[in-house]
């Protein structure tokens, strides 16, 4: 018996991507916005306030999206124009204060508004990576739930649970990297701080908004959620970095480049630029646009002060 509403199915890299719903006009030129976060590195300070490593700018870009870098020292007006332009929000990963930070009071504005556009059907989607995805944990609770859950600097593999085979996130993967994603380790970590599997489904808040996909054990024996999907609104957070898979080489670091690893890198961000082809926001007119692209900026060599190759900053 056919379902009430009608669905189309997306293909992706030779796999089912999404179910998008019959009828709606996708937008083939998405533009995800990437909030800037404050510089807190000493070694990085001379360069500028605010940066974003360019290994998310080609993450997103590689799933066939342009970036606007939104900058934090703006006013609410001009970032409910920011909103109204864009199709998608990345929250990066970083050194924040959770509550405090200019970094996280903007992205509860934008938060904010994106709940109630997805609540009157204007879709528009949230990813958090790492400290990011501590973030929405953060702005869902409405406190800060986050304990030690130090698991730095080392791939793992995932604890899927019974939700994974289901949702949306891992929809496109075909049946062998699904099965990767739990035997081999394709996800690079490289935090402190998490929300605990039993923190995590206590608190109704977290448990009703969230379906919890993953899960992880850290150094000191903490189970903690590593990847989720909303239940209800088109909000991603992972505990992991995809972009590094692709974008990061330092050599003193753990980031996995096996073909398995860019595969799963390539397949999540084709899937939040698919997400971000679903939302009609748009800039008023062409100029605009190019003016707030990140093509204006150039990024600046930092791999002997830092993790990252290529840092903006602004």
């Amino acid at each position: 018996m056919l379902h009430s509403i009608a669905v189309l199915l997306i293909w992706v890299s030779g796999a089912v991507a999404a179910l998008i719903p019959l009828g709606e006009k996708l937008n083939d030129r998405p533009v995800i916005g990437i909030l800037t976060q404050e510089v807190t590195d000493p070694a990085l300070m001379p360069y500028g306030k605010y940066y974003i490593p360019s290994s998310y700018v080609k993450y997103i870009e590689s799933g066939g999206a342009r970036v606007v870098p939104i900058r934090l020292n703006q006013s609410i007006e001009d970032h409910e124009k920011i909103f109204n332009a864009v199709n998608g929000l990345l929250l990066i990963g970083g050194a924040s204060n959770l509550e405090t930070s200019e970094f996280a009071h903007t992205a509860g504005l934008y938060f904010q508004l994106a709940l109630k556009a997805n609540n009157l059907g204007d879709y528009f989607p949230i990813w958090g990576t790492c400290l990011g995805f501590q973030l929405l944990t953060v702005l869902v609770a409405e406190e800060n739930l986050l304990s030690n859950t130090t698991t730095e600097n080392i791939a793992l593999s995932l604890n899927l649970t019974s939700e994974a085979s289901n949702s949306r996130i891992f929809a496109s993967f075909p049946p062998d990297l699904f099965k990767a994603l739990s035997e081999e380790a394709l996800t690079g970590n490289f935090h402190h701080y998490g929300v605990t599997k039993q923190v995590f489904m206590e608190n109704k808040k977290l448990s009703s908004f969230f379906s919890v996909l993953s899960l992880n054990t850290a150094k000191n024996g903490a189970v903690f959620v590593s990847t989720v999907e909303g239940k209800k609104d088109p909000f991603y957070g992972v505990q992991w970095h995809p972009e590094v898979n692709r974008f990061q080489w330092h050599p003193n670091y753990s980031f996995p480049h096996s073909k398995n690893a860019v595969r799963l890198s390539s397949l999540l961000a084709e899937f939040f630029v698919n997400e971000a082809r679903r939302s009609s926001h748009h800039f008023s007119h062409a100029e605009e646009e190019s003016k707030a692209l990140i093509y204006n900026y150039n990024p600046v060599y930092a791999e002997k002060i830092s993790a990252y190759e290529q840092v903006y900053f602004f």
